[in-house]
């Protein structure tokens, strides 16, 4: 299986699972590789060779009906680039108390804890993301 690294850094298959994390968000079930083709205007064998790529390091799955071919986002891969990532995005401020008491949490609270951050740490993302479109800035 390739790096996931060298897998996302190709823009083409960002792009992809960009897309596949959209249409998700907004209830999709799965996505054509048709409608990937439209949105990104690449070619069809382009596309089919992305999503192999995603394919084999998990990132997407894939839902067969008939001929067609339906490709969801599967983001569990992506744990590894988030860990690796937290430790540049850490202000420092409290962290190591903060690692104290995650470590003393029971394995539930430690979990739950951890997708709280997660989600915070997302919504943090999209919002500095979405203030950076803003004209004027």
């Amino acid at each position: 299986m390739a790096d996931i690294f060298d897998v996302i850094a190709d823009g083409t298959r960002r792009d992809i699972l960009r897309l596949l994390l959209d249409r998700s968000s907004a209830g999709e079930r799965g996505t054509s590789v048709s409608h990937i083709v439209t949105e990104l205007g690449a070619s069809q064998p382009t596309v089919s060779k992305h999503l192999k790529v995603l394919r084999d390091a998990h990132l997407v799955s894939v839902r067969e009906e008939g001929q067609h071919r339906y490709y969801s986002l599967s983001a569990a891969p992506l744990d590894e680039v988030d860990d690796w990532l937290v430790p540049f995005l850490d202000d420092g401020a409290g962290s190591d108390a903060a690692d104290a008491a995650v470590t003393s949490l029971p394995d539930s609270a430690a979990h739950a804890a951890d997708v709280v951050g997660r989600a915070a740490a997302s919504a943090k993302h999209a919002f500095e993301t979405a203030l950076k479109k803003l004209p004027g800035r």
